[in-house]
């Protein structure tokens, strides 16, 4: 049986008292996943509201692990607004590294990124690293392996599942140790062909997690395939 990896990014989305709301719909919506050996869900959210999820994950008993969207190359010190690898590792258990966006906007390069996933693995966090291709550098030791074609990053456009699936075979022979799924406007409606495909262990959905109802049903649509 495959082992289902899903992480829901919400981005830079939610203050404290949507996150509250997000976590009592979720609940309300009458079909909350429970926790299965084989599926990992991970919810990867916004520094500022780790810790309040931290408490409704584990006062609610939700079968979700948590993850932040990013981690300081440098280790604590004299480096204003960073959040090191040491403090993200008290309130989560991943951290992305490489999305698409951080690469974009921020300018972050193969060099930068691999040194967040050497302060990341230093504080015993898994890494969930996105690239854009097949051919794009793999930071060593990652655990999870994101492909996300940049021009299906929040667009409704999403690849092929076929041809997802070829460039997800193309990451695994690079990096046999890591599960390796698929993002770019995945839905409740288009995840079970994704998942489908041999090669890729699980997904990243972007704002079908913001929705808690959708999220539940994109959870389950993926269970019913593997």
């Amino acid at each position: 049986m495959k082992s289902l990896f899903i992480a829901g990014n919400w981005k830079s989305n939610k203050t404290t008292q949507e996150a509250h709301q997000w976590i009592a719909a979720f609940q309300a919506a009458g079909s909350t996943p429970v926790a299965q050996e084989n599926v990992t869900t991970v919810l990867c959210v916004p520094f500022t509201i780790l810790a309040v999820l931290k408490w409704a994950v584990e006062t609610n008993k939700l079968p979700f692990h948590l993850a932040a969207q990013n981690v300081s190359k440098f280790s604590e010190g004299a480096y204003t607004g960073e959040v090191s690898a040491r403090q993200v590792a008290e309130l989560a258990q991943w951290v992305i590294i490489g999305h698409s966006e951080r690469r974009k906007y921020f300018g972050e390069t193969d060099e930068d990124l691999a040194l967040k996933v050497e302060k990341a693995k230093e504080a015993s966090l898994r890494v969930i690293y996105c690239v854009p291709d097949a051919k794009t550098a793999i930071a060593a030791g990652v655990d999870v392996v994101a492909y996300e074609p940049v021009w299906a990053i929040g667009t409704g456009k999403t690849d092929t599942p076929e041809n997802a699936g070829m460039v997800c075979g193309e990451i695994k022979q690079k990096v046999p140790d890591a599960q390796v799924i698929y993002g770019g406007s995945v839905t409740d409606e288009n995840v079970a062909s994704f998942v489908a495909q041999s090669t890729i262990d699980g997904v990243l959905p972007g704002g079908a997690s913001l929705d808690p109802v959708k999220f539940s049903r994109l959870i389950l649509a993926a269970r019913t395939v593997v």
